[in-house]
């Protein structure tokens, strides 16, 4: 029974791997490309993302959005402002007819100067499509999406499989588990190298997985908020201040009657609501026509996940909504950070590191997979080429 239960697993494996083994090891590359992404494009644009720091006052978020206007700009989606004096305002240009979004742009606070297009946005914002939809028509509503969805349940099978026939008769032994045989040659370093390297990423692997899946399934998503989110509460007005410092009527004005949606009073809202508690925040509008801005203030820096979440009116400067990191609770935290803990970033640097290197190993368990097939089918057609030699009586 043991042996069928393996030969079964196996042959799963084996299987699952020839399959998926390409999208792997796409997958497994351009993740690691990432690992290190702001820290890249900051290294690249520091020219650009960042200015010098002086005592006249920064303009306002409408004035700088009207300046880039003025000067034949598309329409402006959102903007990034920061309370660092040095930091330079991001924005960032509604998408085109083809869905294709413009470069972001760089502009001076302090006098609204265009700075400039930060270098190589456009390289990893392709290498983000290549991870999650493989460049294929749609995007996260073709087929690429289901997919790396399926692609990595496949993974998470391997793993399962995989730990199941690599169990040693002797599973105290840390040097059967962790310590590669380099001494074999051939098809045995091939199968020490599959199994042992497999063995040392596996927990990351099942993390990448499990968190993978967020972006590739909605029914996924769905139930990972009903198993770790507190139940939504009843749905009541805030009663917010608006900037002026009077209590703002809850009331949101009709979307036929509301003035167009800018920045300013949200901006000014955050301001007041939150303070300094807060590095830096986007700003987005919505892409329907009630004049709703999204807020994400994060609580260090971007590349942090750690942020208080506003839902702003911006005709009345009402903050409708707001989900504050610190009144989370730990698994709400976890849903909030889905990102971070996928690509390690939530153990800082030393993670995104261990996750990288991970990453970067998919191509060894595709090859080493591939040439333990091909050994097996020859050592097959070498035992068949042999019984056929066999004369009867022997």
């Amino acid at each position: 029974m043991r042996a069928a239960v393996k030969a079964t697993l196996f042959q799963l494996h084996s299987i699952v791997g020839l399959v998926l083994g390409a999208v792997l090891m796409l997958i497994g590359v351009t993740g690691a490309m990432m690992s290190f992404e702001d820290e890249i494009l900051a290294g690249l644009n520091a020219g650009v993302m960042h200015v010098e720091p002086r005592t006249a006052p920064r303009l306002a978020p409408d004035e700088l959005v009207a300046r880039l206007q003025a000067e034949s700009y598309g329409p402006v989606a959102s903007i990034t402002l920061s309370r660092d004096p040095a930091a330079a305002v991001r924005i960032r240009f509604a998408r085109n007819e083809d869905r294709s979004r413009p470069s972001s742009l760089y502009v001076d606070p302090y006098d609204g100067r265009v700075l400039g297009h930060p270098v190589g946005e456009e390289f990893f914002a392709t290498v983000l499509k290549l991870h999650r939809w493989l460049l294929l028509p749609g995007d996260g509503k073709g087929y690429g999406r289901l997919i790396t969805g399926i692609t990595a349940i496949g993974l998470l099978a391997m793993l399962i499989s995989g730990l199941v026939l690599r169990w040693p008769h002797r599973p105290g032994s840390l040097k059967i588990w962790l310590k590669p045989n380099l001494r074999l040659h051939g098809r045995g370093l091939h199968r020490s190298l599959h199994s042992v390297v497999g063995t040392w990423v596996m927990l990351i692997y099942a993390v990448m997985v499990l968190t993978g899946l967020w972006w590739s399934f909605d029914w996924y998503r769905a139930g990972a908020i009903w198993l770790f989110a507190r139940a939504p509460a009843a749905a009541e007005p805030i009663k917010a201040k608006a900037p002026g410092g009077k209590m703002a009527r809850t009331e949101r004005p009709n979307a036929g009657s509301a003035p167009a949606a800018q920045f300013d009073r949200a901006w000014a809202a955050l301001l007041q609501d939150r303070g300094d508690n807060f590095a830096s925040a986007r700003l987005t509008l919505p892409s329907g026509g009630e004049p709703t801005i999204r807020v994400r203030a994060w609580l260090t820096d971007a590349a942090d996940g750690r942020r208080d979440e506003f839902k702003i009116d911006a005709a009345t400067g009402v903050i409708l909504s707001r989900e504050l990191y610190a009144d989370k609770t730990t698994g709400e935290r976890m849903l909030s950070r889905v990102l971070d803990i996928h690509r390690g970033n939530i153990l800082g640097v030393p993670g995104k590191l261990v996750f990288m290197l991970a990453a970067l190993s998919m191509p060894l368990f595709g090859i080493t997979g591939l040439l333990l097939y091909l050994s097996r089918r020859r050592h097959k057609r070498m035992a068949t080429a042999a019984m056929t030699r066999l004369v009867p009586g022997e």
